[in-house]
């Protein structure tokens, strides 16, 4: 029990402890950006602090340097190198010089402002400018305990993203198995590795872990009854809920769109995939085939689910209507494809193939029949998953050694391990951020 109450206060702090406000008297704008633009130069100078913030230095650090490296990530914008700012002026918030920021090739500027109350909580600032116009976009304020600091600058950054016209990043979490010892758990950390929460106790082997729509419960398999079985965790209440047993039970995928789950058992003696009701607890045997069909994955939409089937006598990709018909096979060449994930915009699956007995991830693009590899020659990548804004992936290598996370954008640049420390595996990327209350 005492485990559970830890879970639920992280999850509140996480949820409800966070405030956020619009600052007033300044009129905002929305700046929408188009596909394909160039990424957008951004200047940001060391934030200001108040003088009851003067011993914070730590907590001022980290809001900026989480700030920026949330935005260098982005793939929308690019940080103008620090090394520039030596050639203007020191930043005066109150009286900024906006050709001095122009001479360096900033478009936009970022000025925020640290203030630590009495009581130790964080109070945090900031303000967006257009350089070329000299013109206020937006501010925005957060206030939190001094414990939130990653999580106010993800908010922050967020902010930025959104007022851009693009979906929210920094506040995603990763769910993932972690292996320590003799233990398999699953954990849930922020998307760029920190703040790790373990979220099952068990002696037991865990695997396979995935979101629920609304991001509030995690679908994993177990072993903790001597059987793989199919698990629900409640993140809020801290109860678990046993919903397939009998025969192995595992990949289980959440609908985008419906109170329903698709999911791997052999109940009735072969692999086959199923649809089960949430709230009602009916099921519906989706593939009839004495072949393994395995890993479903819903489209965006709802309507599709591409699995893995060995039908044709080895591993490939299928898609499926959701209610098991129409039924096409996606991956034509090669002997094992396996594991697909099914990218924000519907668009391109995500998936692992094994050539010449090496494991690399491709993508699909299901529009022009083109494929692309994102990693090479570096060990055996497994388990990929996108972003919310389906810039980025996470999948799990073991090319350090031992089985670590890594993020790399959608083009196969810009690979980071965001992992250490025994081995981690089966990633799963929220398909969208939880807003903080």
């Amino acid at each position: 029990m005492g485990e559970i109450m830890k879970i639920r206060t992280i999850v509140l702090f996480l949820f409800v402890c966070l405030l956020s406000w619009q600052l007033r008297g300044q009129e905002e704008i929305t700046i929408r950006i188009k596909e394909g633009m160039p990424m957008i130069p951004v200047a940001m100078p060391e934030f200001q602090f108040s003088e009851t913030a003067a011993q914070k230095s730590e907590i001022n650090s980290t809001i900026y340097e989480t700030i920026w490296k949330d935005l260098e990530f982005s793939r929308i914008f690019k940080m103008v190198p620090r090394e520039h700012y030596s050639y203007i002026p020191r930043f005066n918030p109150n009286a900024i010089n906006f050709k001095d920021w122009a001479s360096i090739q900033a478009n936009i500027l970022i000025s925020g402002q640290l203030e630590i109350t009495s009581d130790e909580r964080i109070i945090f600032s900031f303000k967006v400018y257009e350089v070329a116009s000299a013109r206020f976009i937006f501010g925005r304020n957060f206030g939190g305990k001094k414990e939130l600091s990653r999580l106010i600058a993800h908010r922050a950054a967020d902010e930025m993203l959104k007022h851009f016209g693009e979906k929210p990043l920094f506040t995603s979490k990763i769910v993932y198995i972690s292996e320590t010892g003799s233990d398999k758990d699953v954990y849930i950390m922020d998307y760029d590795g920190f703040r790790p929460t373990r979220i099952t106790f068990s002696s037991a082997i865990d695997m396979l872990p995935s979101w629920s729509a609304d991001n509030e419960k995690i679908l994993y398999t177990s072993y903790r009854n001597l059987n793989p079985d199919l698990f629900m965790f409640d993140i809020y209440s801290g109860k678990t809920e046993l919903l397939s047993s009998g025969g192995s039970n595992y990949a289980a995928d959440w609908s985008p769109v419906a109170e329903q789950i698709v999911y791997t058992s052999s109940k009735n003696g072969n692999a086959e995939i199923y649809l089960k009701n949430m709230k009602s607890g009916q099921e519906k045997r989706l593939t009839f085939n004495p072949a393994i069909d395995t890993s479903p994955c819903w489209s965006p939409n709802g309507r599709e689910v591409a699995f893995t089937s060995q039908r044709n006598g080895t591993p490939q990709i299928y898609i499926m209507d959701a209610e098991g018909s129409n039924i096409r096979r996606i991956t034509t060449e090669g002997s094992y494809h396996d594991s697909a994930a099914w990218s924000p915009d519907g668009m391109r699956l995500a998936f692992v193939s094994r050539i010449e007995n090496r494991f690399d991830i491709y993508v699909f693009n299901l529009k022009s029949n083109e494929i692309s590899k994102l990693t090479e020659n570096s060990g055996r990548n497994e388990n990929p998953s996108w972003s919310p804004d389906g810039r980025h992936l996470v999948f799990s290598s073991n090319r350090s050694g031992k089985y670590q996370l890594y993020l790399v954008d959608y083009d196969g640049r810009n690979v980071r391990q965001i992992t250490a420390g025994g081995e981690n595996k089966m990633p799963k990327w929220q398909k969208s951020p939880k807003s903080a209350k």
